[in-house]
Order: C-alpha cells, then structure tokens, then sequence
C-alpha cells in the first residue's frame, strides 16, 4: 500500500478511477444509446463545433481514430448530414470537415448530456469544497498534459463556453507553457 503521511493514495486514486468511470459511463450512454452516436462520432462532433474545418486526418489523431476509420467516421456523420466536406483555401490541398446546422445543434445536446450528469453529482457538495475540486482537478490536468500531451484529445468532449466562463483552461495553459 502506498501512503503519503498517514494517507492511502492506491484507494484515492481507486476512488478517482471509479468515480471517472461511472460519470463518463453515464454521459456516454445518454450521447450515444439517446443520440445514436458512437463515442468517436461524438467525439467529433463536439471538436467541429468548438473548432469547424479540420482534416479528416487530424479530426482523427484528435478523436484517436486512425485516418481510415476517421474517413469511415466522417462518412456516415455526412449520410446522417451533421457534417459537410468543404474546399479548403487555395494552399489546403485537403477538404475540411464542418458541422451543419444540425451537426451543431446535436453537439450542443451532447454537450448538455455530458454535463448533466456531472453537474448533479457536484450539486452534493458545498459550494467550498466545488471550488477545492476545481483547484485540484486543474492541477490533475496539467501534470496529466505534462505527461502525455495531446491538449486536443485530452479536450475531445469538453465545453470550451463553460469551461472558460469562469477560469482560463488549465489544458491550455498548460499548452502554452503557462499556470501554475
């Protein structure tokens, strides 16, 4: 057994391991069994929404699909039509990827069906100890981009209005080689 003073830092991280496991479990299933999305299409359709005209390759590398399974990803999001292929500039070789207007509007219920569950588990906790968590949950994503990179990923199902409404994003700072 680990401990850090008299602390047991093996069941903490237990603790933290099933905590992620059962919210992300619940968020998930209401995008894609509700939503009728894989994890990756939501995935993506979150990343277009917060960041519109990006490759297939690199919607991919952000999602953490392969190019083939990220074109195989993009074709269906355009049979449902939430996606549209564009030209890119005159110096992009590549088609960009954006969302349509109901590929936005879906994201914003993803969106919302991520953070439902997450907000009503927070709601059992004093306003004092949200704002400990937020401390050390920041501190837990810049030593996790420190240690892996990939802020895009990390990112993937993020809210960047809510996320930045009060704070800057700790992943960016992080990016950028700023915060604490």
């Amino acid at each position: 057994m680990k401990y850090c003073g008299m602390h047991d830092v093996e069941r903490t991280a237990n603790l933290l391991g099933a905590t992620s496991l059962a919210l992300t479990d619940r968020f998930l299933r209401e995008a894609t069994r509700e939503r009728g999305l894989s994890t990756s299409s939501a995935a993506a359709l979150v990343t277009l929404h917060a960041d519109p005209g990006l490759s297939v390759s690199e919607l991919g590398r952000r999602v953490g699909l392969s190019q083939p399974a990220a074109a195989r990803m993009v074709d269906a999001l355009e049979a449902h039509g939430l996606v549209e292929r564009r030209h890119g500039t005159a110096t992009q070789r590549r088609r960009r990827v954006h969302p349509t207007t109901q590929g936005h509007q879906l994201a914003h219920r993803v969106l919302d069906d991520r953070n439902d569950p997450l907000v009503h588990a927070l709601s059992h906790l004093e306003e004092s100890d949200q704002q400990v968590l937020a401390g050390l949950l920041e501190k837990i994503l810049r030593q996790v981009h420190a240690e892996v990179g990939q802020g895009q990923r990390i990112c993937r199902l993020c809210d960047r209005d809510r996320c930045l409404r009060s704070a800057p994003c700790p992943v960016g700072q992080a990016e950028r080689g700023e915060g604490g």
